[in-house]
């Protein structure tokens, strides 16, 4: 009997690590490792100048027409936070930001493709949870060198941080407005103007008596 309850126990033993085994191997006690990534892009707003005439910025998602608008050949700028939100390690992160019309970049990270128009670098690996900014100072076009047939003219920035398994991107919008030039103001009306306005009265006056006088002549005879 002794014996008999020996091997139960051994066999219930066995059975028990049999199937924990079969169920770690199906993630039910071992979950797979998520992996995620996050981006962020923002755009610079003027809120003011220093003593020293240094403009000071805000960064915001986005520049609608009511918003900020830049005049020709101003310089903007475009900040992209970038973060690993898995639980593991991220390697080799690629980031690359599409640089839109009307804007030519100045300073920042990475190589400039002109026929693409892109930036693009390797930002290195990413532990859990860690995040790192980067900055892109552009420059608006000039006054040739926008659309004669618009004055105003809003884009998006676009940007992308990938890997081989995950990616995501966001964008954000900003508004240039051209200068108008060679418009012609309007005549003041100064001193010489209103002496011929009041001239130009007298002399209508005058010729709407000496019709009712004729009128009334010609009434009488």
């Amino acid at each position: 009997m002794k014996r008999f309850f020996i091997t139960l126990i051994t066999v219930v033993t066995f059975i028990t690590a049999a199937s924990s085994s079969v169920l770690a191997q199906y993630g039910q006690y071992t979950p797979a490792p998520t992996q995620s990534i996050l981006i962020d892009k923002q755009v610079s707003r003027p809120v003011g100048q220093t003593k020293g005439g240094v403009i000071q910025y805000e960064y915001v998602d986005n520049l609608t027409p009511s918003d900020t608008r830049f005049q020709p050949g101003n310089d903007i700028y475009f900040k992209i936070r970038v973060k690993n939100t898995s639980s593991i390690t991220l390697n080799n992160v690629m980031i690359q930001d599409r640089v839109p019309q009307y804007l030519n970049p100045i300073e920042g990270p990475g190589n400039y493709d002109s026929t693409g128009r892109t930036v693009s670098f390797n930002a290195g690996n990413f532990n859990p949870d860690e995040e790192q900014t980067y900055t892109f100072k552009m420059q608006w076009a000039a006054q040739n060198q926008l659309p004669a047939d618009r004055g105003l003219m809003c884009v998006s920035n676009y940007a992308r941080a990938y890997t081989d398994t995950v990616s995501d991107d966001d964008t954000a919008q900003a508004c240039v407005e051209k200068q108008v030039i060679n418009v012609k103001a309007a005549p003041k009306a100064g001193p010489e103007m209103n002496i011929l306005l009041i001239a130009g009265e007298l002399g209508l006056l005058g010729t709407g008596i000496a019709l009712n006088k004729k009128k009334s002549s010609n009434l009488s005879k």
